[in-house]
């Protein structure tokens, strides 16, 4: 039931509590997450903490929802070895535990949350609101009823997820990174290195003969592995998305329209003016002041004279409606500019009121933005057509069909992808057509089998049905039909070979005390020079492998180091290392204690998640753990 619902953030080799991130309807993992669905006993068990039991089966579609998410992250699909070798697999079992844990910590604290803060919460959520910006119950029961929820469920789901966040912000409360830390760091990210270096490439690994049959044989005996045909699977698979069954064409102006006039307050900007005020406590000391600047004195001498800084009597740019005072504002929008008021009696005193650079309001414009409007009431509609094609679709899938005979029966376009290897590219070696962008089928398609009824998967507020149709196993080439490809990488070691040597030897001689400069000319380069590199720093035209290299050699120290994947090398000296003092009180600085609190929040709940599993005792089936990650199959 959850599919489709969690998403982690990034780092997603990070630590096991993670920050929520909101979809369409996507509830947090970590502790943020949702721990109902591991309720329920007679199934096999993948693990039980306490009292509550988490079933084989209610793993695997944790666990498999999420190599799908991370794949999409990570730009490609994520195999079952792949997430055991990251250890992705022991993650996602950490962070389940954790969730159940404290599920158990809130009932035996003894927590609870009104179902009035609860249903605040819910209608706060912006992926609840319609068209209007506005919570829309139909579009609620429509989303959580999408996902397999009823109101009531999704309603404790949300209490327990507002109780484990009580339970993180007491843990996590007055935590601060101590100075000496932010300094250490400061000093660590801000250090600057200048280089001088020069770039080594196929130009100076002199000439190479081709390979003599013989030597080409061996090296592809060496290598057989590198050049061997991957396993491919033929995949036919249908998506329903919102997007997709919404056409925007078929939306009326009319419709547009009305969404337009219900939005043209958000849509265009109103009125703003630079004002300034000052308030005096009587309209007689008010009309003198006036007299006074009427006399040559000015607005901000006089604000001086008061004692009044510039932050207590500029408001800057604003909209009427950001002045508070109903009669200040309309003062302050009835003079035109330059203008100072009459003495003002509003809520807070008397008041003087100039008025400074107007900006006009701008009215908005139906035409510049109707098809806008029109994909956003399409999407909207095609939400409701998703639910209702699900149905269909789930029970033509029932009767038997095919997902391309099913798909063709409710009148959708099915997509057959003829061979594809894991990483999504076809026999060609180039990536396979018609994979919409973000959908991990792929993936989903080498962890299922010809002639298996595979579970939808989740994807832009709809859901994609998929079939492996034919699979063609992994195999050996031989020589004559990967020659071209064999050549061309043997050819690409000789250089790689060639420039290591040559980089080595002047690096030698740069520590021995050669001059760059000779040692460029010598090989016909020239010398660069790069500035205030940091540690994190992409300069253009500098190497990243060059950046890297210089923070781990000396002041005036020679280096090399490969680049381009051994295509390219580096021979550069390190001519200036530079530690600007911290400032505690920068921007810069204010992000990295924000970002260290946060990680020391991490690792204060994680230790107490631990020492929470611990008492109320925790137990893994590593078997059935293993079937579930793919682990048993090996």
């Amino acid at each position: 039931m959850l599919r489709g619902m969690r998403k982690a953030s990034s780092n997603w080799l990070g630590k096991t509590i993670m920050a929520t991130v909101m979809g369409v309807l996507i509830v947090s993992f970590g502790i943020w997450g949702i721990a109902d669905i591991f309720r329920g006993f007679g199934q096999s068990t993948v693990a039980k903490v306490g009292s509550t039991e988490i079933s084989q089966n209610q793993f695997r579609q944790l666990y498999m929802d999420r190599l799908q998410q991370i794949g999409r992250q990570v730009g490609r699909p994520l195999t079952m070895d792949q997430a055991r070798a990251f250890g992705f697999d022991r993650q996602v079992l950490q962070q389940t535990l954790a969730e159940a844990a404290l599920d158990e910590d809130t009932r035996r604290l003894g927590l609870g949350q009104s179902d009035e803060e609860t249903m605040r919460l819910i209608v706060a959520d912006p992926n609840f609101q319609g068209l209007g910006g506005k919570f829309d119950p139909a579009r609620f029961q429509a989303m959580i009823r999408n996902f397999g929820y009823s109101e009531q469920r999704y309603i404790a789901d949300q209490r327990r997820v507002s109780l484990r966040r009580q339970i993180a912000g007491s843990i996590a409360a007055g935590l601060e990174p101590p100075k000496t830390l932010l300094e250490a760091l400061s000093r660590y990210q801000n250090e600057q290195r200048a280089i001088e270096y020069v770039k080594l490439d196929a130009a100076q690994a002199g000439t190479i003969d081709p390979p003599s049959p013989e030597a080409l044989a061996a090296y592809f005996e060496d290598h057989k592995a590198q050049f061997r045909a991957p396993e491919y699977r033929k995949v036919s698979f249908v998506a329903l998305t919102p997007e997709e069954l919404g056409k925007w064409t078929d939306v009326s102006d009319e419709d547009a329209k009305k969404l337009f006039e219900q939005r043209r307050d958000q849509l265009g900007s109103p009125e703003r003016r630079a004002v300034e005020q000052i308030t005096f406590p009587n309209v007689e000391e008010a009309q003198a002041a006036r007299a006074r600047i009427t006399g040559g004195l000015s607005f901000e001498d006089l604000a001086k004279e008061r004692g009044l800084s510039a932050s207590d009597y500029d408001l800057g740019m604003v909209a009427k409606s950001a002045i508070l005072d109903p009669d200040i504002a309309n003062a302050a929008f009835s003079l035109p500019s330059g203008e100072i008021s009459q003495p003002v009696s509003g809520k807070f005193g008397t008041a003087l009121v100039k008025i400074g650079k107007i900006e006009p309001a701008v009215e908005p414009n139906y035409e510049s933005i109707a098809g806008n409007l029109k994909k956003e009431i399409a999407i909207e509609r095609g939400r409701t057509q998703v639910a209702t094609l699900r149905d269909k679709m789930e029970d033509e899938r029932g009767g038997g069909a095919s997902v391309v005979e099913a798909a063709k029966k409710l009148g959708l376009n099915p997509v057959t992808l003829e061979a594809v290897d894991r990483s999504g590219r076809g026999p060609n070696g180039q990536p396979v057509n018609g994979i919409p962008e973000g959908l991990d089928v792929v993936s989903q398609a080498f962890n299922s089998d010809v002639g298996v009824d595979n579970d939808p998967i989740s994807y832009k507020g709809g859901y994609v049905w998929y079939d492996v149709v034919g699979i063609t196993p992994s195999r050996e080439r031989n020589l004559d039909e990967v020659k071209d490809q064999v050549e061309a990488k043997w050819r690409d070691d000789q250089i790689a070979s060639r420039l290591r040597t040559k980089a080595t030897e002047m690096a030698q001689k740069l520590e021995q005390g050669g001059k760059l400069a000779d040692e460029a000319s010598a090989i016909g380069v020239k010398v660069e020079t790069a500035t205030g590199l940091k540690r994190d720093s992409s300069p253009a035209g500098v190497p990243a492998a060059a950046v890297t290299a210089a923070f781990r050699t000396a002041k005036d120290a020679a280096g090399q180091t490969p680049a381009a994947g051994g295509g390219q090398w580096i021979v550069f000296r390190v001519t200036d290392v530079t530690v600007p003092p911290a400032d505690l009180a920068s921007d810069e600085m204010k992000k990295l204690k924000d970002a260290l609190t946060r990680s020391m929040t991490d690792e204060q709940v994680a230790e107490y998640v631990t020492r929470l599993e611990k008492n109320i005792g925790t137990s893994i089936n590593e078997a059935a753990f293993a079937q579930v990650t793919g682990a048993s199959s090996n």
